[in-house]
């Protein structure tokens, strides 16, 4: 039975089904508590997806069942939600437009919630208040272990990395994926995603060199078994990335959670950098946001590496 339940959230009124909905079968942890933990999240998500094309992960019978991406906004996407209408990325002469949805407001995170939107992802880039698209303002590093290599062996890569970007005059934070891997970003300053993308892979391209046995930074899947794959592609302005705060679709509601450099240091085992909604809310409460960093001034990418 499809139970109801009205709700004023802000300055508008929704309309929250299924409540009780087991969503994540192993926890028991519901579509309330997915609602609950995203409506209460929301001060430390918002500043990072606003402006950012949305791209959701729907689970409507939980993370045991069918899931599928959806770019464009349903066509129930009420009035008051704010929507841009831009070419699909990647298209040739730009054939084909995608209706996106950005999450500006409370009521919007709690709509999209509602859907059972599990995950969030969003670009590297932002529209303006008329939908006209900005370059990059944020520079990624996608950390993915190659099994047996795991989050541990991640973090001794985002060291390394951490002292790449400072010495090049970035700042970069650091979160886990909700999954296995971690990611690094830095405000940046950029023309194109091209200068992102090519300045990321040149990074990668270093520590392969340098710490071959630990690192590889070239595409082909069966050079990552042991090892950290490096992913710069992920600054290409088609791709988009986990939004920080997001939960992801995972035995256990965990969460893209924001890290420190000291807890990245102190990793020892994959359970050291694992965090579900409940210990995410806990640590926004005692530490607030950890990305805010992100939300300052960009600073210019580098044109070069000395000694490339």
């Amino acid at each position: 039975m499809d139970e109801r339940v009205r709700v004023e959230v802000e300055d508008r009124t929704l309309s929250l089904s299924n409540l009780g909905k087991v969503l994540y079968p192993e926890t028991g942890f519901t579509k309330g508590e997915v609602i609950d933990y995203y409506t209460r999240v929301a001060p430390a998500l918002l500043p990072h997806v606003v402006d950012r094309p949305l791209t959701v992960v729907r689970w409507p019978d939980g993370v045991g069942g069918k899931s599928f991406f959806e770019k464009n906004a349903p066509s129930h996407t009420p009035d008051w939600v704010r929507t841009v209408t831009l070419p699909v990325p990647g298209s040739s002469m730009n054939r084909g437009e995608i209706r996106y949805i950005l999450i500006e407001d409370l009521p919007t995170v709690v709509w999209a919630a509602n859907l059972a939107s599990l995950e969030m992802h969003v670009p590297q880039w932002r529209v303006g208040p008329r939908g006209g698209v900005k370059p990059p303002d944020r520079l990624v590093l996608d950390l993915d272990p190659g099994p047996p290599a795991d989050v541990v062996a991640c973090a001794a890569v985002a060291l390394l990395l951490r002292d790449l970007l400072v010495d090049d005059g970035l700042e970069p934070v650091a979160k886990t994926s909700g999954s296995k891997g971690l990611q690094l970003y830095c405000a940046v300053q950029a023309s194109s995603d091209a200068q992102t993308s090519a300045y990321a892979k040149r990074l990668g391209e270093r520590l392969e060199n340098e710490h071959a046995k630990l690192v590889v930074s070239r595409m082909a899947k069966d050079l990552r078994p042991g090892k950290v794959f490096v992913d710069w592609s992920q600054n290409n302005a088609a791709k988009t990335t986990v939004a920080p705060y997001s939960l992801r679709a995972r035995p256990l509601p965990t969460v893209s959670t924001p890290v420190t450099w000291d807890e990245i240091e102190a990793c020892e085992d994959a359970s050291d950098l694992r965090f579900t909604a409940p210990e995410v809310l806990e640590r926004v409460r005692k530490s607030g946001d950890l990305f805010s960093p992100l939300l300052g001034a960009g600073r210019p990418i580098p044109v070069t590496r000395g000694g490339d």
